[in-house]
Parts: structure tokens; C-alpha cells; sequence
């Protein structure tokens, strides 16, 4: 279903501007007017990471005139196997300005917005405001629900991409399209305003905390990035220039182990808390605590029985001398043992605490020994904390940071990941 142009044409394109995007122009469907719909549109890009950085460079090679670039992160060296519009040089940047001179590279016709800054409740809207169209590359679940919200009360459209290991979603929400069919008659209108899906509409609630685990913990495939990001700036470009069926009211499931894409309906859902019938969200919301970073048990078991990677320090040279009798417990996953670990530690991943079999692999809770337990960067342990305290090992306590503080302040000839 097709749905009119999110912008007017630009006056004109000039002659450079014509030789660059000639093969734009000759495709009937896009044409002359449709790049230069493409010139007078605004597209925002939410992170400069996996998804954001082949978004914005087809972004900028398609020729849309305003790029805003939402991104307070720094360019890390681990970005560089996914985050393509980066390079060596550019480890330690700022990534918006990183991004900003490769769009500048890739097309100078094109002007860019750098919002170098965390988006949050008190910024989102008026960063938001004045953009045409957004296009979501964040990853974690707090953001999502944050710029869906935002998107809906400012009637933007919503493009939105998740990458994991080989897996990829993408979709558009925009609960207030007007599809062709009902131009002209406003009460078919105003029923199609009302019948199309938030991102709420397919996930009503988060994830429980520590279920989902992020690119970070669980990794994803680096061209998967390219594959979904392509997606989303496909969907934009028909959005701006009203051609083809952009993936309104309908989800894009990808995997590139089995090569293998399907789509799916994802109907406007009438109890929707933000788009139904009768929202109990008009407003931005506390959406730290509505996704929550880890569980309320986890975070309960963690409170006072965390240490820092020092006291860890201390504790494993007290175990040496024989003055301490603890079991240092590794949570991650083998192919994280494989790159780094802290000396010492047994590896038993989270799943097996989740099904139950890794209580078998401890100490009896009588044995006096102490159950030490770390993960990564703390999640994974606290939530696994929790269970081992349930079963009845009240002085077990977990590192907080896990091992990236561990390289980070103790042993940084080890890789970090």
C-alpha cells in the first residue's frame, strides 16, 4: 500500500547534483521529483553504530539534503568490525563527528546535524522536532520505547531496525499514516490515522531484565549491520518520496545463517497503551525503570553483595596464601572465556543456572566455601546471583564491572571485547 510523499520537491537540483544521482534519475519511479523530494527532506539518525553507519552513508550517496545525527558515544576499536563509517584513525573520536566527515566525504551536497548528546526525556522532543522522518539504530530497549513514544506525539514516522547474531528485524511504525486509498475522504481518514501499529502495538512490554542480552554480550555478525541498515534506508527513501510499499503495519524478519526473509502482519493493537484506544501513556515516561536494567530480584541480591574488581584482587591473593576459601564463578558464555578471563575464575554459564543443572557444579551450601560470581559487566552475575542465593548460599556476592573492569584497572594486557 502506497502512502503520499512525506515532502514537497526542492525548487531545483543543480547540474553537479544531476550527474551524481543520474541513476536515480532514470528510474521512472523515483525521477526527477522524487530526488528532489529526497534534497528538501530531513531524516534523523538515532546512533552512529551497527545500523546507523550504513544508514547514513546510503543515506547521504541517495541524496537526502538533512542528515541529523543523534550519538554521544566515542569510536571504540571493537566498532570498526560492524561500524563501516569509521576507521582507525578515527578510534577515540566522537562518533557523530566521525560520521559527520564520512558523510562529507562520501557527498558534500548534503547537510549534516551533529547532536553529540545523550537523548533523554528533557532533549528527545526538541531533537526530534523538524525532522521528517526517523530512523532508529539504537540498541537497547529503554531508547526504542522512548523514541516510539516520541515519534507517535510529534506524528513522525518511525523506520526501526534490531540486529542479533544472525538474526535482523526492521519495520515502520507510524500510527498516523494516510494511506492513498483514503485521500479525499476524511472519514476513511481519520480511521486510517487510527489503524496502523506502534512499536508498542508489537511489544506491549520490555523483555524481562537480563532475558534479551545485548550486541555487546551476545554479539552480532558485522555484514548483518549492512543487511538491516540497507532495509531501513530503503523504507525511508519510499516513505520521502512516496513510491512502493514501505513496511507499515507489517515486520521484516531476517536470517543470514538460513538466508532467509520473512514478513509478517503486526496489526494496530486496540489496548495499546500509547496508540489504542484508550492510552494510559500521553506522556514521556521513566523508561530506565519501565525496561529496567536488571531484575528486581537481581537487583535486590546485588545490593549489598557486590564487590569491586580491587577487593577481587585482594581476596584471590588471600586465596593463594590459603586464608580464604571461595569458588570464583564465571557466567559468560565459552567463546568469551576463549578471549579473557580473571585467573582463577571456573566457567558456568548463565543457562545453566537458568535450567538449574549448574547448582550441581557447587560447593554443598554447607561447605563453607563462598560462591564469588562475575560476568562480563555485572548483569549476567546479578541475575545469577539471585538464584544462588535463593538456593540457599546467602553469603555469595558478585563482581561489579566484571571483566571489563577487571582489564580495565587490573590487567590490561588482556584483550577487551
Amino acid at each position: 500500500m502506497s502512502f503520499p510523499a512525506l515532502v514537497e520537491p526542492a525548487p531545483e537540483l543543480t547540474i553537479d547534483e544531476v550527474r551524481r544521482y543520474s541513476r536515480h534519475l532514470i528510474i521512472p519511479d523515483v525521477g526527477m521529483s522524487g530526488q528532489k523530494r529526497l534534497k528538501n527532506a530531513k531524516v534523523l539518525v538515532i546512533g552512529a553504530g551497527g545500523l546507523g553507519s550504513p544508514a547514513l552513508l546510503y543515506l547521504a550517496a541517495a541524496g537526502v539534503g538533512t542528515i541529523g545525527i543523534a550519538e554521544f558515544d566515542e569510536v571504540d576499536e571493537s566498532n570498526l568490525q560492524r561500524q563501516i563509517i569509521h576507521g582507525q584513525s578515527d578510534i577515540g573520536r566522537p562518533k557523530a563527528e566521525s560520521a559527520r566527515d564520512a558523510i562529507a566525504e562520501a557527498n558534500p551536497y548534503v547537510t549534516v546535524i551533529v547532536h553529540n548528546e545523550r537523548l533523554d526525556n528533557d532533549n528527545v522532543l526538541q531533537v526530534f522536532e523538524g525532522y521528517d522522518l526517523i530512523v532508529d539504530g539504537t540498541d537497547n530497549f529503554a531508547t526504542r520505547y522512548m523514541v516510539n513514544d516520541a515519534a507517535y506525539f510529534l506524528k513522525i514516522p518511525y523506520v526501526w531496525g534490531s540486529i542479533y547474531r544472525f538474526d535482523g528485524q526492521a519495520s515502520v511504525f507510524w500510527p498516523h499514516a494516510r494511506d492513498e486509498r483514503d485521500q479525499g475522504d476524511e472519514a476513511l481518514s481519520a480511521s486510517a490515522a487510527s489503524g496502523y501499529p506502534c512499536y508498542r502495538c508489537l511489544y506491549p512490554e520490555p523483555p524481562p531484565p537480563g532475558m534479551v542480552p545485548s550486541c555487546a554480550e551476545g554479539g552480532v555478525l558485522g555484514v548483518l549491520c549492512a543487511s538491516i541498515g540497507s532495509i531501513q534506508v530503503n523504507e525511508a527513501i519510499k516513505l520521502l518520496t512516496g513510491i512502493g510499499d514501505p513496511l507499515v503495519g507489517k515486520l521484516m524478519i531476517y536470517d543470514a545463517l538460513e538466508m532467509e526473509y520473512r514478513k509478517l502482519r503486526v496489526r494496530k493493537d486496540p489496548n495499546c497503551a500509547l496508540c489504542g484506544d484508550h492510552p494510559t501513556v500521553t506522556g514521556l515516561i521513566d523508561y530506565e525503570s519501565f525496561c529496567g536494567a536488571v531484575s528486581e530480584e537481581a537487583a535486590d541480591a546485588a545490593a549489598d553483595a557486590t564487590i569491586s574488581v580491587v577487593q577481587l584482587e585482594q581476596m584471590l591473593k588471600e586465596r593463594e596464601n590459603g586464608e580464604r576459601d571461595f569458588v570464583l564463578v564465571d557466567v559468560r558464555e565459552p567463546n568469551e572465556f576463549e578471549i579473557n578471563q580473571i585467573p582463577g575464575s571456573v566457567l558456568i554459564p548463565k543457562g545453566d543456572f537458568l535450567n538449574g543443572s549448574a547448582l550441581e557444579q557447587l560447593p554443598g551450601v554447607d561447605s563453607g566455601t563462598q560462591i564469588v560470581m562475575h560476568c562480563k559487566s555485572g548483569v549476567r552475575s546479578a541475575e545469577t546471583l539471585a538464584i544462588v542465593k535463593g538456593a540457599g548460599y546467602d553469603d555469595a556476592i558478585h563482581v561489579g564491572g566484571g571483566v571489563v573492569a577487571w582489564v580495565n584497572q587490573i590487567d590490561p594486557s588482556q584483550p577487551s571485547y
